[in-house]
């Protein structure tokens, strides 16, 4: 289950910047709050979002059966209570609240939790997130076609009542029914159809807040309170103004003059406000890394992906490079991800570092690859988004090749977002600098990326040993949960071991808040800001 895959580096860094803030305060309305956003949503349409703009407005405005609260835990949404299973992990019956309602009034009903998933599961939504309901019954029948939408294993059995069917116990179905599935209201998908969510007056929430003056185009929007949300007096701002801001030069400035109250902050900006009082800083869910395209004859030697990896201080590309909080990575998956319910212990610490850096090593495994590819010197693309950070982590790699690995040039191709995606997903690379944001606390998610049957594996990297692990870990019919960690560590070796992806680092999300904005939190696994949480002193 898993987003749609979204290069790195959302926000730029330019200019020397000041060191420090004044607290900042909305003028006129102590309700309202105003902050930036590093980039225009695709669409406000949930089902069909899969870029990290899109997931931030449906933070906002979507709810679906259970939600995050204040301290990242799993609670009850739209639903009466979190539940328990039946039918041995594959059965799950929700009643859905009677005060819970859309932004219009009505009433949300389980039907409009059946219309959203089976809408997302069918082929012709073109869905970036279709996945994330690959466990229910009868998903791969419908998304080949063989099958109907309404033959998904999702049913209203009354206006309060609905039950979803798995084909197989789903380890992590609690976060994800909590972070990326919700409901579409019925009335509006049959009005609109496919333009559902293209606009703010094409689209009705279920969330704390509702759309306002949201087209697609336009760099401004408003979360206004949804005064028919079920926990609406618990909701303390009402309106939170949204501006586009694609640099941090912009943001910080804007934060300066005490126009916005929140700005996110990356790169080397972080750093220049690490004493201040104002930095919100922790490390998501979201590991950076390097695709090779195995479909080309160079990039599918092993030996010169193990040479790059080899060359790469990690070390020194989050402390000097980004200098943004972000950590080297120590394997396939983030730290915090996932933890050991037999012990406790993080997935990440318990598998290792899989990564060191031995220059010596990776000089020899260059000099292997130059004689297996019959070449002496190699000139490879390596894709980046075009900002400041990418570039800067793109330069890094270029430069170790340059010194370490003679003979191997690396040219940095810079490409807007929107673009670098669609080049990356048809194979137009050598190299590709990508990241992953997880969605349901689960290795899998981020292992599930090397896997040659996997419809998001860009690198179309495959080893038959490899995807026989992949899907003994995705037989959960089979495999207690005990033995499925112990396959997932087996495979996150593995994968390291052959370099089919190399991670690089995890990302951190850095934000500047005012010292008047109380309890805002963020979701640990996306970095999106809870506004439903926050108030101005």
């Amino acid at each position: 289950m898993k987003k749609q895959i979204l290069a790195m580096g959302a926000i730029l860094f330019s200019g020397i910047l000041f060191a420090g803030c004044s607290s900042t305060k909305a003028s006129n309305n102590t309700e309202a709050m105003n902050v930036t956003l590093a980039g225009n949503p695709a669409t406000a349409d949930p089902n069909k979002g899969g870029d990290t703009n899109s997931g931030s407005l449906f933070a906002q405005t979507d709810e679906g059966l259970y939600k995050l609260d204040k301290n990242n835990k799993v609670v009850a949404g739209a639903a009466t209570k979190v539940v328990k299973p039946t039918n041995g992990g594959k059965t799950y019956t929700f009643t859905i609240k009677k005060n819970a309602k859309w932004s219009n009034g009505k009433a949300i009903t389980a039907q409009d939790f059946a219309t959203s998933f089976q809408r997302q599961v069918n082929p012709s939504t073109k869905s970036q997130v279709a996945n994330l309901l690959t466990y229910v019954k009868n998903y791969q029948a419908v998304q080949d076609g063989k099958v109907k939408p309404s033959a998904l294993g999702v049913k209203a059995l009354n206006n309060h009542t609905l039950q979803i069917q798995l084909s197989k116990p789903e380890p992590y179905l609690k976060t994800v029914l909590a972070t990326s599935l919700y409901p579409v209201n019925s009335a509006y998908v049959q009005k609109y159809g496919a333009n559902y969510g293209s606009s703010s007056s094409k689209v009705v929430s279920s969330g704390a807040y509702k759309l306002v003056g949201w087209n697609g185009t336009k760099d401004t929007w408003t979360y206004v309170k949804n005064p028919y949300y079920w926990n609406a007096k618990q909701v303390k701002l009402s309106k939170v103004d949204v501006q586009v801001v694609k640099d941090d030069t912009t943001g910080t400035n804007l934060f300066k003059g005490n126009k916005v109250q929140e700005t996110a902050i990356s790169g080397q900006t972080v750093s220049k406000f690490s004493n201040s009082s104002n930095l919100n800083t922790h490390l998501i869910s979201r590991m950076a890394f390097l695709e090779f395209n195995y479909k080309k004859s160079a990039t599918s030697n092993e030996n010169l992906s193990k040479a790059i990896s080899l060359i790469l201080d990690r070390k020194t590309m989050t402390s000097k490079v980004l200098a943004d909080g972000s950590v080297p990575a120590l394997n396939m998956v983030p730290k915090g991800d996932a933890t050991d319910t037999a012990n406790g212990k993080d997935f990440a610490g318990e598998v290792g570092n899989s990564l060191s850096y031995n220059v010596k090593d990776a000089q020899k495994d260059w000099k292997l690859a130059q004689k297996q590819l019959g070449k002496k010197k190699l000139t490879l693309t390596m894709l980046v988004d075009n900002t400041t950070t990418d570039k800067q982590v793109g330069q890094y790699i270029q430069g170790q090749a340059q010194k370490y690995l003679k003979g191997l040039a690396i040219d940095v191709k810079a490409m807007p977002h929107a673009q670098h995606i669609g080049v990356a997903s048809n194979g137009g690379y050598d190299i590709n600098l990508d990241g992953w944001t997880g969605d349901n606390q689960d290795p899998e998610e981020f292992l599930q990326l090397g896997n040659g049957e996997d419809p998001v594996n860009f690198t179309k990297w495959s080893d038959k040993h490899y995807t026989k692990l992949m899907n003994e870990i995705d037989d959960t019919n089979n495999h207690t949960t005990s033995e499925r960690w112990t396959l997932m560590q087996e495979a996150d070796k593995y994968l390291m071991a052959k370099q089919g992806i190399v991670p690089l680092y995890q990302s951190t999300a850095s934000h500047l808040v005012s010292k008047d904005v109380q309890g805002l939190t963020y979701s640990n696994q996306s970095g999106d800001a809870l506004y439903q949480y926050a108030s101005i002193k």
